[in-house]
């Protein structure tokens, strides 16, 4: 990699701190919020590699969903959802999810996939509806996630009236010891554990498909692992198990491994991530009032498509977006303060063009593709809690532009000695791993 020096400001670099900790990313909300701001399946370009659990049977795959010799009233759901054809992940996973005699399968599928509705599909045709007892159970990480996965059963089994959902979820009070008749409970690992076991409204031997959604989310957050585990030990041995996760880092395989036997593995094989189409720059400035000279000054660029432009804290972000207010620029603020419905709102009208530049912190550096973004701006430099270069979320913030193949363009501000340092560490990183 190599950077390009812009002299905004030539004045000797002076030594000054950040200020505060950087606004966290919370992996459950992010999941939420890219689940919210997808309204159709992303065009995914990884090739799809399945590990079978016995190689030496088929293995099969499905074009159309006629092929997987659905309840016509199921078909008739699923169409009405717009599906017209498996996506990718759907081809591989459907066959799996639904052979006889039943397979365990661990699948890695980003959001946006059609993963959701995999996994609804299977259990729903999963059910028996004569049977008035819990059948399959689905636990994901939080109540948000739980009510999203539901709406998606509810929209796929509008059309098969005999089958029931219950959310076990925080606030929704059962009697005790009445046994549940719907035959599917959705819901969050504390919830579902407390049915299975203190308020006996869910006979866990009876369950015959387990779903965990999320399990990269799930074993981040406190407590959560640990209840899944504990749910899967009540589970009868012959129980079917599918378990869903965005990465496939060595925690999660541990745990996966750990509950799901036997499995099917799919994964997606990562493209290299290319950097090719992205020219990077630095800035040299005193302090924040000249960087947001510097700022302005390529204001004229930002709006030629669109910009993005990355803060540490949630204080600088608000302090930024407010002078850039005052000088009569139209921008759009994001950070973590927001609720997820909120941030949803504003990465739409983002996504929209109703405001050209979008100064955010952490919280937007992941997943979130916008065609447009033609520039980034690193206002403050991405560091970890040693106050180190963060490389990997360099590589995710900039990878926000030269997206699909465009060119593009990343700006950073250089105002202290220590962020000229951190400019060479992640030179360096990337020199290295030869990603640029």
């Amino acid at each position: 990699v190599h950077f390009y020096r812009t002299n905004v400001v030539q004045n000797k670099i002076q030594n000054e701190g950040g200020e505060g900790d950087g606004d966290k990313v919370d992996l459950a909300e992010q999941s939420l919020l890219n689940k919210l701001i997808r309204h159709s399946l992303v065009k995914n370009r990884n090739q799809v590699e399945v590990q079978q659990a016995d190689p030496s049977s088929p293995l099969f795959s499905v074009k159309t969903f006629q092929e997987l010799r659905l309840k016509p009233e199921l078909l008739q759901g699923v169409f009405s959802m717009g599906f017209n054809r498996p996506s990718r992940i759907q081809e591989n996973a459907l066959p799996l999810m639904m052979a006889e005699p039943h397979q365990n399968l661990i699948a890695q599928s980003q959001s946006g996939t059609g993963k959701t509705a995999a996994f609804s599909l299977a259990m729903l045709s999963h059910v028996n509806p004569d049977n008035t007892w819990t059948q399959c159970l689905c636990v994901a990480p939080t109540y948000e996630l739980a009510l999203q996965i539901g709406q998606v059963i509810e929209q796929m089994g509008k059309f098969c009236p005999n089958v029931k959902l219950a959310y076990a979820i925080r606030g929704n009070r059962m009697e005790r010891h009445v046994k549940l008749q719907e035959q599917i409970v959705i819901g969050t690992p504390g919830t579902i554990l407390d049915w299975c076991t203190k308020y006996k409204l869910i006979d866990p031997q009876k369950i015959t498909m387990f779903v965990l959604d999320e399990a990269d989310v799930m074993i981040a957050m406190q407590g959560h692992r640990d209840q899944s585990i504990r749910i899967h030990r009540l589970l009868n041995k012959d129980c079917q198990m599918l378990l869903f996760s965005a990465t496939f880092e060595d925690s999660v395989m541990k745990f996966a491994e750990r509950v799901i036997p036997d499995p099917n593995i799919i994964r997606l094989k990562r493209e290299e991530e290319t950097l090719d189409t992205i020219k990077q720059f630095y800035v040299l400035c005193r302090e924040k009032e000249d960087k947001f000279t510097a700022l302005c000054n390529l204001y004229g660029c930002l709006t030629i498509a669109q910009a993005m432009i990355f803060c540490h804290t949630r204080k600088m972000a608000a302090w930024l977006a407010s002078s850039l207010i005052k000088e009569g620029h139209q921008v759009a603020l994001l950070s973590g303060e927001m609720a997820v419905e909120q941030r949803a709102a504003v990465i739409e009208r983002f996504k929209n063009g109703k405001e050209k530049v979008l100064v955010t912190t952490n919280v937007c550096s992941r997943g979130i593709d916008v065609e447009q973004v033609s520039l980034v701006v690193n206002f403050d430099l991405p560091v970890d809690l040693e106050g180190n270069a963060d490389n990997e979320t360099y590589l995710h913030r900039i990878g926000r532009t030269g997206r699909f193949g465009r060119r593009g363009f990343a700006v950073n501000m250089v105002d202290s000695i220590n962020s000229m340092e951190i400019i060479k560490q992640i030179e360096m990183h990337f020199s290295e791993i030869s990603l640029f």
